[in-house]
């Protein structure tokens, strides 16, 4: 009889015949900056993850970067909010000066930048509020200042993650318009309205303070939508389409990757990460056997990149250098 356990007999065999394999270089570290802060300060609700200060931001990257983690997703956390968070696109403000930084210090550093509103705005939502809703025509203008900015500081990616209508292309017109037809757009394509989020908006400190975003995050019910506004980003100029969340929608992931011959990303968020925190903690789970199962799950969807707190420890794990 045919017998598959031929080929799993020993750990060298299995390693023979491994389909899916990390690799180091396709993860992208988040990293908090907040402007009011000197040094780092612990995340209160994602045990071991941090907030760093202009002081130190380019040092902990430069860290990174030598121990082989090439690419950083940065997100703001200005001293200023108001209700059209002017602070977003300001030329001298905190993701602006961190980007400016980093590339000073480490050049080679791939810096991918946030661009939404809901850590800069004093409601906390992604876009210009009017009428009591966000309205998606009056926010377009406004991200694309945010992207040039960002673009004109250093960054070599523009991450939108507001999911405005039509924000892919009005950006990629801005970006080109001003002279960076090379900057790259990483597009949160097909952003869920997710319950997962909840220690991300304690880390960036960007939770609405009325209503929720579920008028323009998407419906975690459908798929055949998530593949419309990913294919729809693809149209507009995006590069690199991303998922998030990751592991409650592998299936997205796999289909979208069916679908297109771009780059596909997904975000492994931050309450994925404090699960199976919470879980090793208790004993209950391995902590390295299901960070690098979960994120082998996710490029065997067919992620190209994986956004992962579990970064540095994967890369140690993937190195053999675990405890």
């Amino acid at each position: 009889p045919l017998r598959k356990r031929r080929l799993r007999k020993s750990a060298a065999i299995r390693d023979m015949f491994t389909e899916t394999r990390l690799s180091i270089s396709e993860f992208v570290v988040p990293i908090f900056v907040k402007e009011s802060l000197k040094g780092k300060e612990s995340i209160a609700s994602m045990a071991g993850q941090f907030r760093f200060g202009l002081d130190v931001v380019a040092d902990e990257c430069t860290r990174l970067f030598d121990l082989g983690l090439k690419s950083v997703l940065l997100f703001g956390l200005p001293t200023k909010k108001d209700e059209h968070g002017t602070q977003a696109s300001n030329s001298n403000g905190i993701i602006q000066q961190a980007v400016t930084k980093i590339k000073s210090a480490v050049p080679e550093m791939v810096v991918i930048t946030d661009v939404c509103m809901c850590e800069y705005t004093s409601h906390g939502h992604c876009g210009i509020i009017k009428n009591g809703i966000v309205d998606n025509d009056l926010t377009l203008p406004e991200l694309a200042k945010i992207a040039v900015s960002h673009a004109a500081s250093g960054a070599d990616i523009i991450a939108p993650s507001d999911m405005m209508d039509g924000r892919i292309a009005e950006i990629r017109k801005a970006l080109d318009n001003n002279g960076f037809k090379d900057i790259s757009i990483m597009s949160y394509a097909a952003k869920f309205s997710s319950s997962l989020y909840g220690p991300f908006r304690e880390a960036a400190q960007s939770a609405p303070s009325f209503g929720d975003r579920k008028t323009y995050q998407m419906n975690p019910s459908n798929s055949r939508e998530a593949l419309h506004e990913a294919l729809i980003d693809e149209n507009e100029g995006a590069d690199i389409l991303m998922v998030k969340p990751a592991l409650p929608y592998l299936d997205i992931i796999s289909d979208l990757k069916k679908r297109t011959l771009l780059p596909v990303a997904a975000y492994q968020v931050s309450g994925e990460y404090a699960m199976i925190t919470a879980a090793s903690s208790n004993g209950v789970i391995d902590r390295e056997k299901v960070i690098i199962e979960t994120l082998t799950s996710i490029k065997r969807a067919g992620a190209n990149l994986i956004i992962t707190y579990f970064a540095e420890e994967a890369a140690d794990i993937l190195r053999g250098k675990s405890s």
